[in-house]
């Protein structure tokens, strides 16, 4: 698992093996103040800036592998 999959790693709520709309929702939420935060919040997470707006660009139906389980 990359470190971003694991910075964002949500539980999967409702029923299992479907993703839940909101998680969803905090899924686009979370990409969107990863894209804001500054290089020093970054590093703190181990992660670049190129890896941070890679991530932020991902559509929201393009979700962690491990929430397809």
């Amino acid at each position: 698992m990359s470190a971003i999959n694991k910075t964002l790693a949500l539980p999967v709520r409702g029923r299992p093996g479907r993703i839940a709309l909101f998680s969803l929702f905090d899924l686009a939420r979370q990409r969107r103040a990863l894209a804001r935060m500054d290089d020093a919040r970054l590093a703190d997470l181990g992660l670049s800036r190129e890896d941070a707006m890679a991530e932020a660009k991902r559509p929201v139906w393009d979700v962690p592998a491990h929430w397809h389980k």
